[in-house]
């Protein structure tokens, strides 16, 4: 499927189930055993990523751009953490998701995260010449 063709209300969800490797003490974003910001940021682009990936074409991905998240509950470890991403808008190759993620008692976080569809050989070049070469 052309990049043209992706729609709003597509889908992605991933779930992951918290662990004391996930918390924010471990993580360096926090001193509390809770989940950590940066690990629902990352469940959260997952979805998006996973939704989306199915409708392009072999070669292209997607590459997160944006993140604008509240953290809105704490999560302790033993529970599962689902996140959701809806594609609300497409801009060329700017996608645009709503993104949402829910504890097994309540909503933790929720906001928007944008990605750029991006043609992989090409953009992996770009990345190996920043690479420092060996001397």
């Amino acid at each position: 499927m052309a990049e043209s063709e992706l729609k709003p209300d597509i889908r992605g969800e991933a779930t992951v189930r918290v662990t004391p490797e996930l918390t924010a003490n471990r993580v360096a974003s926090g001193v509390v055993e809770v989940y950590a910001t940066p690990q629902m940021i990352g469940l959260m682009e997952k979805a998006a990523s996973e939704g989306v990936q199915p409708y392009l074409p072999p070669g292209q991905s997607t590459v997160g751009t944006l993140v604008n998240v509240t953290h809105i509950a704490a999560t302790p470890v033993g529970l599962t953490v689902r996140a959701e991403a809806e594609l609300v808008e497409v801009e060329g190759r700017r996608l645009v998701f709503q993104v949402v993620a829910y504890d097994d008692v309540e909503k933790i976080g929720e906001g928007r995260h944008e990605r750029f569809i991006i043609d992989e050989a090409r953009f992996l070049s770009r990345v190996a010449r920043k690479a420092p070469r060996e001397s």
